[in-house]
């Protein structure tokens, strides 16, 4: 064959090019159980952290299987529910077969269109429950995990990331200690479910329990985690409500 001519080139250039997506493929393939296993991991990281169970620099350090045996440990159990507050699934906890509800923006959507989401509710043996919140950054998505003490009520801890925001303003949700601290001992406002909670331009009034400070200069970020945590907190709130009333009952029964 004529290497100059166009049928040649033609037929040199499509071999490579089906030589080297059947190539990505496979190795796309091959990572897909490493890719969804680091995944995993790190959500259980976020969320342990929210929980108190250690930092974000101790679950780094422990590896995959390190965190993953740690949340198995530590959990109590793992359920989903939906927007009036009912139990409609279980979330499997055994170190080999931890399952999760990581994917929050089809959640969230369902929320909005007050339709079916599967809310994820992980409940520890420490006691404290941790819920996710996801929402719209300035730059793009925002999420975090929020725990509850046994009231359901009062925050023990959060933890917040995000996909883009920006370096020393909006990315502070994630990368400053002292925002997230705020957080702590703070309480949700479950009787106002539309607005349980405020993250205040200007600094919290003194003394207000369901507000915080926002972050100087991320007036966006901020406006964006504030509604975040509006929403699911609000979705959940027939949950909470219904499972705190479920625990007073047992607590007079004892």
């Amino acid at each position: 064959m004529n290497t100059n001519s166009n049928v040649y080139t033609i037929i040199y250039t499509t071999v490579i090019v089906v030589v080297v997506a059947a190539v990505l493929a496979f190795v796309s393939t091959s990572l897909k159980p490493m890719q969804n296993a680091n995944i995993k991991a790190e959500t259980l990281s976020q969320m342990m952290t929210a929980a108190g169970l250690g930092s974000k620099e101790d679950f780094s350090k422990m590896g995959n299987d390190g965190v993953l045996g740690t949340y198995s440990e530590n959990i109590e159990q793992a359920f989903t529910v939906n927007l009036a507050g009912e139990r409609t699934g279980e979330l499997k906890t055994a170190k080999d077969e931890i399952e999760l509800i990581d994917n929050l923006k089809p959640q969230n959507k369902a929320i909005l269109a007050a339709g079916e989401p599967q809310l994820p509710v992980y409940k520890f043996k420490s006691g404290v429950t941790v819920v996710p919140v996801y929402g719209a950054g300035l730059w793009g998505p925002i999420w975090g995990y929020i725990a509850l003490e046994e009231d359901l009520k009062t925050i023990a801890g959060a933890y917040f990331d995000h996909d883009s925001e920006t370096p020393g303003l909006g990315a502070k949700i994630k990368d400053e200690p002292s925002f997230k601290a705020q957080f702590e001992g703070k309480v949700f406002n479950l009787e106002n479910p539309s607005n349980p909670f405020d993250i205040v331009k200007g600094g919290a009034p003194e003394g207000a329990m369901d507000k915080i400070d926002a972050i100087s200069g991320a007036t966006m970020t901020c406006n964006g985690l504030n509604q975040a945590i509006d929403i699911w907190i609000g979705a959940y709130a027939n949950y909470f409500s219904k499972a705190a009333a479920a625990q007073a009952e047992t607590t007079e029964e004892e």
